[in-house]
């Protein structure tokens, strides 16, 4: 059996954004509303003892804080479940967390090359020790088995695809559009054969993604913005989803209608989106679909 914790939900910058002062990020900054949120990052285990994280977002510290799976095993000095981190891009948001967990415990780090030749250029992720932290490259249309402390089989595969995306904004002009820049991922429990499907960042539906997600029994698919154009006519940024690598999901929901699922989330969710509101007839609609927004701390088993 797969356990999946939900740590964060949130696009970069979180619900409330630091800077922003839409409704969502008033209501939550007020508390009027539950809608604050971490950013997007969910931990996986087979075995309920070691996990790994999919994404280490800049909110990493008080996502491990919020959840004691991921604390220090009780009666030892040192100690992490945190096996591995699974990095599915290079941007701020799914890398920045791993100079929370620079103090000396030992995990593996798995990422594209892509991926890794933008921390090895970076000299601050040195702090990364190569004695505590092994990086491991992930090839495209090929599955490894993360391994636990000791050198076993975690009891995961992990298939890496491309996903429909864009290169990390902060090299937008220098160095784009590689392979690697967009990753999803197909974890299956090697025991049980449940299957679940991650993509935190997907541009565009397309029949190789479909055959991928086809009976997958849960899926965590982007859900940035609830229509294109939504930021813009916002008045927030001059930026569409399709200009920032995020397809709607008001395009979503009926794409995937007819595909056989299991559990379908949202999540990736930006501040913007009415969704984010309970009694938002958009949220009412993609509930209506089978489609939920989980909340954080939420663990859910397949």
């Amino acid at each position: 059996m797969t356990r999946i914790l939900i740590l964060g939900t949130a696009a970069g910058g979180g619900v409330p954004q630091w800077n922003c002062g839409c409704d969502n990020c008033r209501d939550a900054r007020s508390g009027a509303l539950d809608i604050g949120g971490n950013q997007a990052s969910v931990a996986v285990s087979a075995d309920g003892e070691h996990w790994f994280l999919i994404n280490a977002s800049p909110d990493l510290r008080q996502q491990i804080a919020n959840t004691p799976a991921l604390w220090p095993r009780a009666g030892l000095k040192r100690h992490s479940p945190i096996a591995g981190v699974i990095l599915t891009n290079g941007e701020i948001d799914a890398i920045t967390g791993l100079l929370t967990l620079r103090e000396g415990s030992p995990f593996t780090l798995y990422a594209h090359d892509r991926v890794l030749s933008i921390l090895k250029s970076n000299s601050i992720f040195n702090a990364l020790k190569p004695e505590n932290v092994d990086r491991r490259a992930v090839a495209l249309g090929e599955t490894f088995v993360p391994a636990l402390p000791d050198g076993s089989s975690s009891g995961l595969a992990i298939f890496a695809f491309a996903a429909p995306g864009k290169t990390a904004l902060f090299l937008e002009g220098h160095d784009e559009n590689a392979e690697g820049d967009t990753l999803g991922l197909v974890v299956t429990d090697r025991s049980t054969g449940s299957r679940m499907v991650f993509l935190a960042a997907c541009a565009a539906i397309t029949d190789e993604l479909m055959s991928l997600i086809e009976g997958a029994d849960a899926v965590f698919f982007d859900g940035t913005l609830w229509r294109d154009d939504e930021m813009v006519a916002q008045g927030l940024s001059a930026k569409t989803g399709q200009r920032m690598g995020h397809i709607a999901m008001s395009d979503v929901i009926p794409a995937l209608a007819d595909t056989p699922i299991g559990k379908k989330f949202f999540l990736h969710i930006n501040n913007s989106n009415p969704a984010l509101r309970p009694d938002a007839n958009e949220r009412k609609t993609l509930e209506a679909e089978g489609w939920s927004i989980p909340a954080e701390g939420m663990e859910i088993s397949i």
